[in-house]
């Protein structure tokens, strides 16, 4: 959902990439959730870190904690930014409830994103920074 919305909402600004440390496969809730902001993230894939490893990075976001301390060190002068958000595929229960959580964290990131594009990363941002 990350990169779905950092695209959509900074695109123009940054070019974005995304990986997990356990790749599987975008959830039907995320494709869903993000569906409901004229999003479409439905061609996305889920990629590994290790597709990543020896690609230079102006900034690298991680978004839980496990990643954090999953991420591998990046060449150049990357800057790491963290912020942990719950894992919505973790929540166990009906699909309308698993909804609703992925819509609160997708909005969770959303603001997140906003904030950090709008300071720390606006103010060093080039059409060639990589996320």
């Amino acid at each position: 959902m990350a990169e779905g919305l950092l695209r959509h909402d900074a695109g123009d600004r940054f070019e974005v990439e995304s990986a997990g440390t356990k790749p599987s496969h975008v959830r039907p809730e995320a494709i869903a959730a993000m569906n409901e902001l004229g999003i479409d993230i439905s061609t996305h894939r889920s990629k590994s870190l290790d597709e990543f490893t020896c690609q230079q990075f102006d900034y690298v976001l991680t978004v839980c904690d496990n990643a954090k301390e999953s991420c591998p060190v990046f060449p150049g002068k990357t800057v790491m930014i963290h912020h942990n958000f719950e894992d919505p595929a973790a929540f166990q229960g009906p699909e309308e409830e698993r909804l609703r959580v992925f819509r609160r964290v997708r909005d969770e990131i959303r603001e997140y994103l906003a904030r950090a594009a709008d300071s720390d990363l606006e103010a060093r941002a080039t059409p060639s920074n990589r996320l």
